[in-house]
Formats: C-alpha cells, sequence, structure tokens
C-alpha cells in the first residue's frame, strides 16, 4: 500500500491552499484523506467534530471561523463523507496566537531566544473511527506545513494537565508554562512545546513503520516514512504561498 500516493495540492481561490492527501490505514483496511478545510461545509464539519468531543469532555467548544483566514490552516481527516480527526495550525501573522491570551510571557520568551513560534489547536478526533494511523497523519501533515513549508521550528499547544503525560509519550512535547484556567473552552489548561528538530529525528527513526509500535510508544512509527514525506514536501513546495505571508 501507498500511504500517501495522492497529495494534489491546488490554489482553491486566492486566500487559501487546497491540498489533499490520501492514506493507507492498514489496521482498519480503509482508504482516508487529509484536506484543508476552505469550504463552509469543510469547516461545518470540522465544527461539529469539535463541539461533539469538546462537550463530551464537558469543556466549550471554540469554534473555527467562517471566513478566511490567512494566520489559520484547519486539516481535516475523513473517511468516505465522515469527518473523524480536525486540527488547526495558527500561523500567527496579523492575529496574536491563541496561546498568548494565557501564556503571553512564555511565548514572548521564546521568541526573544529566536524561536519560530506556530500553534495547534482545535484537535478532535473521532472516538469511534478515529486510529493511532489518523492522528499520526494529521500531526505529520500539520508539521510538514509548518515546518517543511513555512519553516516555525516550535509548536506550542494548551492541553488539559491530564493530558500533559500521554503528549510527552507520544509527540515528545514537554511542558513550557504552569496551570491556568483556559476561559475559551472554560477547563484548566497547561502549555506544552515541542521543537520540530525533535520530529525530523523521530520520523527519521520510525517513520513509516508501524511494526515498531510493539516497543516504540509514540505515535512515529504510525506516521510517514521519510521518502513519503519528502513527496509531499515536494508537492507543497510546487505550491506558491497565495498569501504572501512571511513570518
Amino acid at each position: 500500500m501507498e500511504p500517501a500516493r495522492g497529495l494534489r495540492p491546488m490554489l482553491a481561490r486566492p486566500a487559501h491552499v487546497k491540498l489533499d492527501v490520501d492514506v493507507d490505514d492498514d489496521v482498519a483496511l480503509r482508504l482516508f484523506k487529509i484536506r484543508t478545510a476552505y469550504t463552509s461545509r469543510q469547516r461545518t464539519a470540522a465544527n461539529v467534530l469539535v463541539e461533539r468531543r469538546y462537550s463530551w469532555r464537558g469543556y466549550d467548544a471554540p469554534r473555527l471561523q467562517q471566513d478566511g483566514d490567512l494566520d489559520r490552516i484547519t486539516l481535516v481527516a475523513s473517511a468516505e463523507d465522515t469527518t473523524i480527526g480536525t486540527l488547526t495550525i495558527g500561523f500567527g501573522g496579523a492575529s496574536a496566537l491563541f496561546v498568548e491570551e494565557l501564556f503571553p510571557d512564555e511565548v514572548q520568551d521564546l521568541r526573544d531566544s529566536g524561536r519560530s513560534i506556530c500553534e495547534f489547536t482545535k484537535l478532535a478526533m473521532d472516538d469511534a473511527l478515529g486510529s493511532k494511523r489518523v492522528l499520526a497523519s494529521l500531526f505529520h501533515v500539520a508539521y510538514i506545513y509548518a515546518y517543511r513549508v513555512k519553516g516555525f521550528d516550535c509548536v506550542l499547544i494548551e492541553v488539559n494537565p491530564r493530558h500533559v503525560r500521554y503528549y510527552e509519550k507520544i509527540l515528545g512535547f514537554r511542558v513550557m508554562g504552569p496551570k491556568r484556567t483556559n476561559r475559551r473552552v472554560n477547563a484548566p489548561a497547561v502549555l506544552m512545546g515541542l521543537d520540530f528538530a525533535h520530529t525530523e529525528e523521530q520520523i527519521g527513526k520510525f517513520g513509516g513503520q508501524p511494526g515498531l509500535s510493539a516497543t516504540e510508544r509514540s505515535l512515529y512509527p504510525f506516521s510517514f516514512s521519510v521518502d513519503e514525506e519528502a513527496g509531499i514536501v515536494g508537492r507543497l513546495k510546487g505550491v506558491a504561498d497565495p498569501s504572501g505571508y512571511r513570518h
């Protein structure tokens, strides 16, 4: 099987880049797609999933923008017509990063140290239809776009304190800010960060080798291989940046 056989990036309209990645889930024996949510229908489907998963945990659900936001890109994973996962990348151009609302000093310290920062927000996975392969692929495409294409070297996330160990284990995030109350979702949050150089190293070791998951407990064995990633990068870099945004 060929996990990244169908990346077809195109310009949908001047404000957006459209990408489409076909991924084979060998365990679930199905094909799913990862796309940018550039239409109202796609954003609505992502919103429904975010609201359902956040409400189940007792959180207030943040909504995706319904118009074009050049500083954010939302990815959706779908099997046939069902949205099974979503994740939003924030670049912090004209608008501030969401994490700056709660952790302004920590973010500024990183910038002062020369780091180029983006954020991943609004992660939601369908509990019944999602899988490690889906989550790893969503994260990998987000990493490719943020790191390989846009040139960011660090990503920040806000997570519930109960989930800190999970993100440390599966992706290598580390705590960078204390527990505070996130009023957007009415829940406690901890700031975590990940150096993309670590991600690059782990993909080099484990990417595209799901058989290693028996001993390697991170998500990286379920990510694309180095060769598959290179193909995705090449195709994405062939698409001009229509926003003109430079970080």
